[in-house]
């Protein structure tokens, strides 16, 4: 089987830079497993990586569809398998770094799904429900896939009960295609507390808010906005009113991305395959030596 790396870990975590030194140092290319990533002129929000700090690195699955578009966990499945096939192809190893746990488990415990076509007139009829009204219903019907999604996100709440109501069997597992590595990074609480706030503020000073302006002077909608969570919502609900000041803002959000780091840890840590490493001592060379003994040829 071919050998694939993954370097995964909470919001704030540095895995993505962690990624870039440890590609470079073996030679491969990157597949981005992010959720939001895979959105064109989403970029300080969701965290992605400039070309600079891409450090020549080659990176797939990022800005691939436009925002407001449909992605799911099978779309992403399909081109990451797709980018594993290529990366192979031009010799180079295969690393998946990012945080969205269920897009790495579909790949590397190759979940499989059934091809079931979009109901728009399911989703028109859910949409005239709440979004707590919906996720209660998505917990009855399949509680494996409420527990990989956010309460607060309407379109996955909705696209998931639309499988559902197709007897859609949501996740299976099948034999593996791939021989993993599976490398964790995180920090203790208040470190990686004061790195959130570290991080928030940095982008908020490159631009965030703009950022966030010009998607809906593009005609993203406010729900879509809403709906993508953490900065996305947060932003929007300041640009129109609903928080009064720059305080309440920080506060909600710094709020909302310690528990969404909360919930990243909480599905990693059902996964006993994961090599957490030492934060606080030569994590990059830890990481080295697992990796340098998992591409050693079997004598």
């Amino acid at each position: 089987m071919s050998k694939i790396i993954v370097v995964l870990g909470t919001n704030a975590s540095g895995k993505s830079s962690l990624g870039i030194d440890l590609a470079n140092r073996f030679n491969g290319e990157i597949i981005s497993a992010d959720s939001r990533q895979v959105y064109k002129g989403m970029d300080l929000g969701s965290g992605k990586v400039t070309q600079s700090e891409m450090k020549g690195v080659r990176h797939y699955l990022i800005d691939v569809v436009e925002p407001g578009e449909w992605f799911t966990v099978v779309d992403y499945k399909k081109l990451a398998e797709e980018s594993i096939e290529c990366i192979l192809n031009n010799n180079k190893q295969p690393f998946i770094v990012g945080g969205t746990g269920l897009y790495i488990d579909s790949v590397i415990n190759d979940f499989s799904f059934a091809d079931t076509p979009p109901d728009y007139a399911f989703r028109d009829e859910m949409e005239r429900l709440n979004t707590t009204e919906l996720y209660d219903m998505l917990t009855k019907k399949s509680p494996k896939l409420a527990e990989a999604i956010h309460p607060n996100n309407k379109v996955r709440i909705i696209r998931a009960l639309e499988k559902a109501n197709s007897d859609f069997i949501p996740v299976k597992e099948s034999s593996n295609k791939y021989e993993v590595l599976l490398i964790g990074l995180t920090w203790d609480k208040a470190v990686l507390h004061k790195r959130i706030e570290e991080r928030l503020r940095k982008r908020i000073d490159e631009g965030m808010f703009e950022e966030v302006k010009v998607l809906l002077d593009k005609g993203v909608s406010p729900e879509f906005l809403i709906r993508m969570g953490l900065e996305y919502r947060h932003i929007y609900y300041y640009i129109n009113g609903t928080y009064k000041t720059m305080d309440e803002f920080y506060e909600k959000m710094f709020t909302e991305i310690r528990r969404f780091a909360k919930r990243q840890m909480t599905w990693f840590r059902k996964n006993k395959n994961i090599h957490w490493l030492d934060s606080n001592g030569d994590y990059f060379d830890e990481a080295v030596r697992l990796i340098d003994n998992f591409l050693k040829p079997v004598s």
